[in-house]
């Protein structure tokens, strides 16, 4: 058993995915392809910005190989996030790829897009721990259309993605996506250090490709300046922890100051309702008084009611 750095820590991810044949290798696994080459692109939203931002991403270009041995390119936006976060961020990642001109091919057409997401949360009550999500093109009888695709006009309007929820990750490691991903199950947690895992060498035994990404994680988790990093990371994402959790309660208290007012203004209506049918009743009853020819005076008194305003009813 050794101690590897934790790659759910931005930093230590960063690190981990600038060795370009272990992107290949992880990126492969996710999306079931065989990426041959892979590189970095520039984005548009520095992951430094982390006043605001929660979310760390990397653009990638990847060159796939097909079946029959001829390649394509994909786009792959890479997303990773330790906390519950807007899915307008997302959006508006994926916004910014759709709309930059560098991601058109000679022909005038977007490049095929995938967006994979590594959550450090759950998403509702969905339990499998990777998801892919593609879209399929029907007819208007709602039938499967394959002829004529894929089209270079529809895919690029159209993106596949990767969900992985990383809480959900632990278990048999057979498959090479489970080898990969096990890198990242939180279920290994060192007991003494959150930044580390605890990860049994001999699974990946005769793998050079999973000793390459442990050896990565086994420098970095001997690096001080790393290990600094991460407790930047620790401190920065506590106090958004607070900053979520005071948002919530004040929400909590306005949700409940907004049922209490709206019960109260409903008491009210209520109250102003028999109000409103008690005076009805009155005028009705002060109607049929002066119809039998009793005077306005005489109804007041009767009714122990002020003139003027039996008058009022009268008029």
């Amino acid at each position: 058993m050794i101690h590897i750095a934790n790659p759910i820590y931005d930093v230590v991810f960063k690190y981990l995915m600038a060795d370009e044949r272990i992107a290949r290798t992880i990126l492969s696994a996710l999306l079931k392809m065989d990426i041959v080459e892979i590189e970095v692109r520039p984005h548009e939203y520095p992951n430094s910005q982390r006043d605001t931002l929660s979310v760390f991403r990397i653009d990638f270009a990847a060159t796939v190989r097909n079946a029959d041995d001829t390649t394509h390119i994909v786009l792959i936006e890479l997303q990773k996030t330790w906390l519950e976060t807007e899915t307008l961020r997302f959006r508006q990642y994926l916004g910014v790829q759709y709309q930059n001109p560098a991601n058109m091919n000679k022909d005038g057409y977007g490049l095929p897009m995938i967006a994979v997401y590594l959550l450090g949360h759950r998403v509702g009550n969905i339990e499998e721990p990777v998801l892919y999500v593609h879209h399929e093109a029907r007819n208007r009888d709602g039938q499967v259309v394959t002829k004529g695709l894929p089209d270079p006009f529809v895919s690029s309007l159209t993106h596949d993605s990767v969900i992985v929820q990383i809480p959900l990750l632990h278990g048999q490691v057979n498959t090479r996506l489970d080898q990969v991903l096990s890198f990242f199950d939180q279920t290994q947690k060192s007991r003494d250090d959150q930044h580390t895992l605890l990860i049994d060498e001999g699974r990946y035994a005769d793998d050079p490709d999973m000793h390459r990404i442990l050896n990565r994680l086994l420098s970095a988790a001997s690096e001080p300046k790393m290990r600094q990093d991460m407790n930047v990371e620790d401190e920065y994402f506590s106090i958004i922890e607070k900053r979520d959790t005071e948002i919530l309660m004040r929400d909590r208290k306005l949700a409940e100051q907004k049922v209490t007012l709206e019960k109260q203004k409903s008491q009210l209506d209520e109250k102003a309702a028999q109000l409103d049918e008690k005076t009805a009743q009155l005028r009705t009853s002060v109607r049929m008084l002066h119809k039998k020819g009793i005077s306005a005076e005489e109804i007041a008194d009767m009714l122990s009611m002020d003139c003027d305003t039996v008058q009022s009813m009268l008029d």
